[in-house]
């Protein structure tokens, strides 16, 4: 008699536990639905890194924009009410000892924008990057991008072939660069980061002839887009074809990865006008640009179009073609 009550009451105790377990994957399954892409509720093994694919090809061109105050989203939506179109891709700038911009980049994706991180390492050598010294930030920078869940553009250390910057020729090699570079990418995978179109953007090579871009490209297994830097001045080049072809010329000779123009943008003169049409009809017809983002700061050139009624006027009129612009929500 005493075995039957012993046996009755383990399978009351085995049924139990079953319905227990099942009733917690339901709760788990619940609080991952409510995270999403962007949401940190559920782990990585629930929710798969937000799939960039569609966002490295797409179907229409990036029409972008770089406004003072990084991504103040008042100078976002007036550039867009001046220009007629609302920018799908818009620049963020961070020091490398800074935190994720994760605010930031959610209010960009909600307002149908990429983000383009700008990740500058001013004061840190890049030979101690590349040799794990700041592992432990990299590390908690790529978790955030991970646990953010929702894609990004990242430039690191852009305009390396020119010597302005700490981390530009002066300062470090093209080994030391690359070396960084590759070191960066293999701890973001590590992390599950692969939310990121991570873009190489050296500056245009017009007054930097002496300088090996190819010696500074880590390899298409670290690079989705090649973007460039490149402006209209007065005493530079005038067309499309001056400022951008050469450094064009020179990046087909060792890849094939689509081109972006990340920075650019015209000087005030009579040819502003011209300059900006050649821009955006040249960047609108060539099947190897994504697109182009257009510095609309004051600055050393005073390159914001703002108080510029016939840039203004001629960069409606070339950005009103149904090639610019898409939401990046909408791209699967």
């Amino acid at each position: 008699m005493r075995t039957k009550y012993l046996v009755t009451f383990l399978l009351v105790l085995a049924l139990a536990f079953t319905e227990f377990a099942v009733l917690r994957r339901v709760d788990i399954r619940v609080a991952g639905s409510a995270g999403g892409p962007g949401g940190v509720a559920a782990t990585e093994e629930q929710i798969p890194a937000y799939d960039v694919t569609a966002l490295k090809s797409p179907k229409g061109k990036y029409l972008g924009v770089t406004v003072a105050g990084g991504a103040e989203m008042g100078r976002v939506r007036a550039f867009a009410g001046e220009t007629g179109k609302t920018p799908n891709l818009v620049a963020v700038f961070e020091s490398f000892d800074d935190k994720f911009a994760a605010s930031e980049v959610r209010e960009l994706h909600n307002y149908g924008a990429l983000a383009v991180i700008r990740w500058e390492p001013y004061d840190v050598p890049l030979r101690d990057i590349a040799a794990g010294k700041h592992d432990a930030y990299v590390k908690e920078f790529a978790a955030a991008v991970r646990t953010l869940n929702l894609p990004i553009a990242l430039t690191f250390a852009h305009e390396m072939n020119g010597h302005w910057y700490s981390w530009g020729t002066k300062q470090t090699t093209a080994a030391e660069y690359v070396a960084a570079w590759r070191h960066l990418h293999d701890i973001f995978t590590q992390q599950g980061a692969t939310n990121v179109i991570w873009t190489w953007t050296p500056n245009v090579v017009n007054y930097l002839r002496k300088v090996s871009i190819r010696a500074l490209y880590p390899g298409d297994a670290y690079v989705d887009w090649v973007g460039m830097d490149g402006y209209y001045t007065n005493r530079g080049p005038k067309t499309f074809q001056d400022l951008f072809v050469p450094t064009i010329t020179q990046i087909r000779t060792f890849t094939r990865r689509p081109l972006l123009i990340v920075e650019t943008g015209a000087e005030p003169s009579s040819r502003r006008p011209g300059q900006i049409t050649d821009l955006l009809t040249n960047v609108a017809r060539r099947r190897d640009f994504l697109g182009v983002a257009y510095f609309n700061i004051n600055g050393s050139g005073k390159w914001n179009i703002d108080r510029d009624d016939a840039a203004l006027r001629a960069f409606r009129r070339s950005a009103a073609k149904d090639t610019f612009g898409f939401d990046i929500r909408t791209v699967k």
